[in-house]
């Protein structure tokens, strides 16, 4: 009582040391993670607001529509709008790829805090292009050369769904105004992103031959939190291969700056990271990362791929779950993702 500096992270750390989270996976087997898992997955989606989304667009039906085509040398860039809302006009790039016609497998891309042409191989100046090189970020293009249709959206708040403010300022998101105007109407950043896969699946299954039951979602960083939320909620996907993400939120977004978009109210109290990358159990899952990610500290990643492995192996599936860790920093690591994917599909 005696010492009168205030001290923050002190503040934050004896904050979560005193929660209880609801939903910590505690079983050991089969049927004890599938009750748990039947019981949490209803209120992860309320926590993200999806159960907000899905009221406020009751009677709402998808369209879309295709704008430019254009051939690359060995595959078709579409560019697409889909109306996830009534009001929101959904960008995404469709990429297919040449050769054989017949049912193939989606990959879904999101992208991170960077532009969303970046995951199509569009660089547009000598920085876009170091990111793309170094950084491997060409995700789309990895997947449509492995033989994959590619869906690679635009995450709400990045791209045209700025704020005119932040397009006219040359803002690369509008995390903050989005979160904020979120939180008044029940929803979340994490869930409108969430929200916008499962509508690009359904406008997948309704209109490209998607082989049956083959569809994946990589992407890196904010990227990587839509992957792990989306195959959370989503039971469509088949695999995910969440990057530079995974790790413990009181390690990560509890501890150093991230945006504003990564924060869900009140999710410490339903449970950690891994227990919401459990919900993805029995189907496979790989968490790529970086040894020297500052922004998602490896000591907290391996502990928090230490309690998924507890309930991947409660699920029975203990091979199913894995960890790659690239040798640099906050970046994709495309070396075991398709692989991996291979070894599933």
């Amino acid at each position: 009582m005696d010492h009168l500096t205030f001290d923050s992270v002190q503040h934050d750390q004896a904050l979560y040391e005193l929660v209880k989270p609801e939903f910590e996976f505690q079983g050991d087997t089969p049927q004890q993670f599938q009750a748990w898992a039947d019981a949490f997955r209803p209120r992860l989606a309320q926590a993200l607001g999806l159960e907000a989304i899905a009221h406020q667009t009751t009677g709402h039906t998808p369209a879309a529509v295709r704008g430019e085509v254009v051939e690359m040398e060995d595959h078709f860039r579409e560019s697409w709008h889909l109306w996830v809302e009534p009001t929101v006009p959904l960008p995404f790039y469709l990429l297919r790829p040449k050769g054989t016609a017949g049912a193939r497998p989606l990959v879904l891309t999101p992208h991170g805090h960077n532009q969303p042409h970046i995951y199509v191989g569009i660089a547009n100046n000598e920085q876009e292009q170091k990111s793309v090189q170094d950084g491997e970020r060409d995700i789309a293009v990895q997947a449509v050369r492995q033989g994959y249709l590619v869906i690679a959206p635009t995450a709400r708040g990045f791209g045209e769904t700025r704020t005119p403010q932040d397009i006219t300022e040359g803002k690369v998101s509008s995390c903050h105004t989005q979160l904020m105007h979120d939180l008044l109407v029940g929803r979340t950043p994490v869930g409108e992103r969430v929200w916008d896969i499962s509508r690009l699946i359904d406008w997948a299954l309704a209109n490209l031959e998607v082989e049956a039951g083959k569809i994946a979602v990589t992407g890196n960083s904010g990227g990587g939190t839509a992957a792990l939320f989306a195959a959370a909620c989503e039971p469509r996907i088949s695999v995910a291969i969440p990057a530079s993400y995974f790790c413990t939120f009181r390690g990560s977004i509890g501890t150093i700056r991230h945006c504003d978009c990564n924060y869900i109210p009140g999710i410490l109290n339903l449970g950690e990271m891994y227990d919401i990358a459990g919900l993805i159990a029995p189907r496979p899952f790989l968490a790529v990362a970086g040894v020297q990610d500052p922004i998602f500290p490896i000591e907290h990643v391996r502990y928090a791929f230490g309690r998924l492995q507890r309930i991947y192996a409660a699920a029975g599936v203990p091979e199913r779950c894995a960890l790659y860790v690239g040798p640099g920093g906050h970046r994709y690591y495309k070396a075991d993702v398709w692989p991996f994917l291979h070894r599933w599909w």
